[in-house]
């Protein structure tokens, strides 16, 4: 069923610099390691690569465990780390991890992260992960086997339960310029940006490498160029025009028809055509002297409806609320939009991108 039939209006708009761009090479690193999760309630992992962890961990304090000795605790789980560490973060900050199990533990609630290194894609250490903890699900068993389980109790999370142990190199102060990346890339936000910042600082100060790149020459002093980009950043900038688009959610019926979507002139009719076959069969009882036997005679129903068709008619470039308010008077039933569209598409009367999700 039709969910909504959405109007979005993309004008021309002004926006700061550091809402549609981010400067190149400034970003978040990817951390990722391997712990042990004690102190659970019986949840823990019957895994043979768990045992040789804690048989490990045991080592290094000083405890030896027999050979052939398996611990067999119910209470370790061995849990993979992954972190996002921030750009400019130094030594001392915090960040949040996320603790998932790699085993069969099949809750993690109630547990503790013991000290686990967090490594980058180049392997080297840049953050230690220790804690608590906090689950947001949980699940419990009946002794006759029914179960209970809210969201997933096996995935948990500490709020800053990381310590930054290493600054990663970041090329914001080095070279003479700085290059700005458009999230949206598009050309006519990198004219009217290279325009913007040369009438403010200059001539040649910046120039656009292409729809998404923009290169602004800049102080070498770290503090003015810190300065320097506090100044751009929130400076406004007029962005381009979305590209027209009719976005389907094919689970929902949810539509949702861009600005700058136009229709040129067409007609079209869209009606359903509904069989319903039933089946009745019915028992074929022969003479009591007949001998014959009882079948079953197979008795079918057809029958075959077709409902009104609808004529949709657009005019010449008709624009996005013609279209809905002809759409309006026609009193379209829910499916008979999509088709609609579909239809003007593949006869190329449609001018936009049709997307169906």
């Amino acid at each position: 069923m039709l969910l909504g039939f959405a109007l979005v209006s993309f004008d021309v708009s002004a926006d700061r610099l550091k809402d549609i761009a981010n400067v190149q090479g400034v970003r978040s690193n990817q951390l990722v390691g391997y712990g042990l999760v004690v102190g659970l309630s019986g949840t823990g992992d019957n895994t043979p690569f768990t045992s040789q962890t804690f048989r490990n961990m045991m080592n290094k304090f000083g405890i030896t465990i027999p050979e052939g000795v398996d611990p067999k605790s119910k209470n370790v789980a061995a849990v993979s780390i992954h972190a996002e560490l921030p750009p400019f973060a130094k030594p001392g900050h915090k960040i949040d991890i996320t603790a998932s199990s790699l085993g069969d533990s099949k809750s993690l609630r109630g547990g503790s992260l013991l000290m686990t290194p967090l490594k980058g894609a180049d392997g080297r250490v840049y953050a230690l992960a220790q804690g608590s903890l906090v689950v947001g699900g949980f699940g419990a068993e009946g002794a006759d086997g029914s179960s209970i389980q809210v969201n997933v109790p096996s995935v948990g999370r500490i709020p800053n339960g990381a310590t930054v142990e290493r600054a990663i190199a970041s090329p914001f102060h080095r070279g003479d310029t700085l290059t700005f990346d458009l999230h949206r890339p598009d050309f006519t936000t990198a004219m009217n940006l290279t325009k913007k910042i040369n009438d403010l600082l200059g001539p040649n100060t910046a120039y656009a490498s292409d729809a998404a790149s923009i290169t602004v020459k800049a102080p070498r002093d770290a503090s003015q160029r810190v300065s320097f980009l506090s100044m751009l950043e929130n400076m406004n900038v007029e962005t381009g025009e979305e590209a027209a688009r009719v976005i389907i959610n094919s689970r929902t019926g949810t539509i949702v028809v861009g600005q700058n979507v136009k229709v040129l002139p067409a007609a079209v009719t869209h009606g359903s055509l509904s069989v319903t076959i039933t089946e009745d069969p019915a028992v074929s009882q022969p003479n009591p002297l007949g001998g014959g036997q009882t079948v079953v005679v197979p008795r079918s129903d057809v029958d075959a409806e077709q409902e009104p068709s609808r004529m949709f008619q657009f005019g010449p470039a008709a624009t996005l609320s013609q279209i809905v308010q002809a759409v309006n008077q026609v009193g379209a039933a829910p499916g008979d939009i999509m088709a609609v569209l579909e239809a003007l598409k593949q006869a190329g009367a449609l001018k936009a991108d049709l997307i169906v999700i």
